[in-house]
């Protein structure tokens, strides 16, 4: 594995498995995740929230399991916000569709494997373009898989988001009676699961983005005053990780453009 591009506030988040532990259910919220048992699986978790990207894939890797999620959460993480080039991003995360897929099989309710695969094939989609993705049939697998784990884990905050995404795109880039005959894609769907999630988790930078983002493609200029109002609270949030401060960073550049 070649270096990957290191997290550019280093040192601002320092985790250990115990101070993770202690701050879970925070640190969670948008995942739900169950707290592990396992110590060896805390640290990698640890290195994951420190912003050490690689060696949390690295150790999760190798601990397997449990671990596996470590991996495929900072391993999407990374490829998102920091993976500069396009070929190296979109094979990370085929890596992950790959793992998570075979882990949701081997353990059908493990909701976080579902939801990494699912991610992982959004974002995979997003960068071949959206409507390539969906004449290839991978929308209906990243809403299905989506669907799967709102069902079994209804909590899901970030699941919330990202189908929600998954609407306002779809309809964005093929309108929406297409959007809704072919894929089941509906504006009032996507935005209220957009709003549940932030119910859910309200601290998600991501969330507020997200629905930002999704108010403009649905509705159009009538709601850039609205989206910005969601930019710059995004923009405030106190981030208590390493992909929180990503989120954060990401909305004060798009502030400024």
């Amino acid at each position: 594995m070649a270096n990957w591009t290191a997290f550019p506030y280093m040192g601002d988040y320092e985790f250990d498995a115990e101070s993770v532990k202690k701050n879970w259910a925070r640190l969670h919220a948008g995942d739900v995740e169950p707290l592990p048992q396992d110590t060896k699986v805390l640290d990698a978790w640890a290195l994951f929230h420190s912003g050490e990207f690689q060696k949390a894939v690295d150790m999760g890797l190798k601990i397997g399991g449990d671990g596996l999620t470590v991996a495929n959460k900072s391993a999407c993480i990374y490829a998102t916000y920091l993976e500069k080039q396009e070929r190296i991003r979109l094979d990370l995360y085929m890596e992950v569709v790959r793992r998570a897929e075979a882990q949701a099989l081997k353990n059908p309710e493990n909701v976080n494997a579902h939801y990494w695969q699912a991610y992982a094939l959004g974002r995979y989609s997003q960068g071949i373009s959206v409507a390539k993705a969906l004449a290839q049939g991978l929308g209906t697998k990243v809403k299905g898989s989506l669907e799967n784990v709102i069902k079994l884990q209804p909590n899901h905050a970030d699941a919330h988001i990202a189908l929600g995404a998954f609407h306002a795109e779809v309809i964005d880039k093929v309108g929406s009676l297409i959007g809704g005959m072919t894929y089941g894609a509906k504006k009032d769907t996507g935005l209220a699961l957009l709003q549940e999630a932030l119910k859910l988790n309200f601290y998600s930078a991501i969330g507020m983005i997200e629905y930002a983002n999704a108010m403009v493609m649905l509705d159009g200029d009538k709601m850039i005053e609205a989206a910005t109002r969601l930019y710059q609270q995004a923009a405030a949030a106190k981030p208590m990780d390493a992909m929180e401060r990503l989120d954060v960073e990401m909305a004060k550049v798009e502030l400024q453009d």
